[in-house]
């Protein structure tokens, strides 16, 4: 008879990212722990020279993304600007 047991540490080579639940735009979505705003926008694949970024009911101006942590419960409301006339 062969036993296969699995090791509990065997994740322990490669690093584990804790996620947060955040609102933005109205939906819920899991993204990574930690982030600031201009992580979260690269994370989200979102060009951060075409958007407005509010932040629990308060806009975040651009300077301060770097220093703005997005908490676990946040709500964000992300604005894309679009050219065109």
């Amino acid at each position: 008879m062969r036993v296969v047991t699995e090791c509990q540490t065997s994740s322990a080579g490669s690093p584990q990212t804790n996620e947060i639940e955040i609102v933005i735009n109205g939906e819920t979505r899991r993204v990574p722990d930690g982030l600031n705003v201009t992580a979260l926008l690269g994370w989200l694949k979102i060009d951060p020279s075409r958007v407005a970024v509010e932040l629990n009911r308060s806009i975040v101006r651009q300077p301060e993304w770097l220093s703005t942590a997005v908490p676990g419960g946040s709500s964000l409301e992300i604005v894309q600007f679009v050219g065109g006339g």
